[in-house]
């Protein structure tokens, strides 16, 4: 008998209307738990509670603020072979990106632990004799975040961790496909010296809980990570409220490989940002644009590494890629395969169901070539460990192919030449330009975001994140009658 892992509302962990089973991507058999699903009336419980916890904790001073965060970021690194096995486990992604994500979490909480003792604000003299001025960050309110699958314990962090440091509510609700991580940070969150409803879970459906969340009126702001389509429509409905909106959605990465590029070292990073996580990131290079002077050799070592990639079972030693997380995400990248096909690409590798051990959602890296940047495969995110080669000219090209989408997270040039390396990174239309380094890999302390239709609203991370969970009070002080 399984037990049903619960939500935590209004500061008190229940049960929902239903339930949803969770089974590990990696084989179909291990049932990870049964999570229940919150209800509309278990939402609006947990705002009446949220609002009073918020001001309680606005209140706080920064002494107890800086110690929550920080005893759950230690709590995180301390625990992440622990929690990185359950996150890969229910995620698919090998073990050790698994405990990766749960350290990089509790970073993020440790950071922005020492953020809170960092809230300094500005003053000024007026223009009028006698009046002082000062301007300082308040807490937005209610905050209500809504986190992906993919990254579901980091992600995840990198939102809830600036919010409560900056004295913020927040009410989660995580991708209903990876809810074991989502209870194993909650309750770590729970146990801290936090007012009671401060912190909320409410596991369910975007349809139902997730709409319900992003429109109600109580909700002062909404950050989410997730697909351009659901984007777009939490920012049409959060505006009927003035909702504040931070969106990070999709993209198409591409990394440029030159002619003067160390070819060994840009496939290194071509199959790392190409496969890693089974290339369901939001920063994969899915794009590889290839000088024809060093296409050939390029292509024959990237179908060759790709080769080589073990995939396996995500908590099996030597794994280096796991399953993708779903059938339909499984059905959906073999639809990819089939329009890449048609479109005219040559699929050089990969590209298909596997049958394992055991039975899972596991996929063979592909790589298409002869592909161009109009086609399907090139144009729209797939989420898939699905790599197509654009062979270009010159690096003009190769600067317009990787600008020539409606995308612009991450991109990223493999060179030797330095002028060329300054020019990219000037001149790539992206939010994030990587130099020699796959397009996957960002730090936690310097803002992340893209351009076009990958973010909408402030950057997330580093002392950027305070643009969206603070607004600015200017406050003007009469020193009263002069001496």
């Amino acid at each position: 008998m399984t037990t049903e892992k619960l939500n935590l509302i209004a500061g008190n962990w229940v049960s929902g209307t239903s339930t949803v089973e969770n089974r590990n991507p990696s084989d179909l058999s291990d049932v990870v738990g049964e999570f229940a699903q919150a209800s509309v009336e278990q939402l609006e419980a947990t705002l009446d509670r949220a609002h009073t916890a918020q001001a309680e904790w606005a209140a706080s001073g920064i002494e107890r603020k800086y110690k929550v965060l920080m005893a759950i970021g230690t709590e995180l690194i301390d625990r992440c072979e622990e929690l990185g096995t359950l996150l890969s486990r229910e995620e698919g992604k090998p073990l050790a990106e698994g405990k990766g994500e749960i350290y990089r979490a509790g970073q993020f909480f440790t950071y922005y632990a020492a953020e809170t003792l960092r809230q300094i604000g500005d003053t000024a003299d007026s223009v009028r004799d006698g009046i002082e001025v000062d301007v300082r960050r308040e807490a937005m309110g209610v905050v209500a975040i809504i986190s992906p699958w993919n990254f579901p314990t980091a992600t995840a962090a990198w939102k809830i961790a600036p919010a409560l440091a900056f004295g913020n509510a927040v009410v989660w609700k995580p991708a209903n496909v990876t809810p074991a991580s989502a209870v194993a940070l909650t309750e770590i969150i729970d146990r801290q010296d936090i007012p009671k409803g401060l912190f909320s879970l409410v596991m369910g459906a975007g349809r139902s809980v997730g709409q319900s969340l992003v429109g109600n009126a109580r909700i002062n702001a909404v950050s989410f990570t997730g697909s351009v389509e659901v984007g777009k429509s939490i920012a049409a409905v959060a505006i009927q409220n003035l909702t504040k909106v931070q969106l990070e959605m999709g993209s198409k990465n591409a990394l440029a490989v030159m002619d003067d590029a160390d070819i060994d070292l840009a496939v290194a990073h071509a199959l790392g940002g190409a496969f890693g996580g089974s290339g369901q990131k939001c920063t994969a290079s899915s794009r590889l644009v290839v000088h024809s002077a060093v296409h050939d050799e390029f292509v024959e070592k990237l179908v060759a590494g790709a080769h080589a990639i073990k995939v396996g079972h995500a908590l099996e030693s030597g794994t280096q890629m796991g399953p993708v997380i779903s059938e339909q995400q499984l059905n959906e990248n073999l639809a990819y395969v089939d329009s890449g096909k048609a479109e005219g690409a040559e699929l050089l590798c990969g590209g298909e169901r596997l049958e394992l051990a055991t039975d899972g959602y596991y996929m063979s890296p592909g790589v298409f070539v002869g592909s161009t940047n109009d086609m399907q495969i090139n144009q729209e995110e797939m989420f898939a460990p699905l790599a197509a080669v654009i062979q270009v000219s010159g690096y003009d090209e190769a600067l317009s192919v990787v600008n020539d989408t409606r995308f612009g997270l991450t991109s990223g040039i493999m060179t030797t030449n330095l002028a060329r390396a300054s020019h990219f990174r000037r001149n790539a239309k992206t939010g994030c330009v990587m130099v020699n380094l796959p397009t996957a890999g960002t730090d936690y302390h310097v803002p992340f975001g893209g351009r076009g239709d990958s973010s909408y609203g402030p950057r997330e991370q580093g002392s950027y994140a305070a643009e969206f969970y603070t607004t600015v009070k200017t406050a003007y002080i009469s020193s009263g009658t002069p001496l």
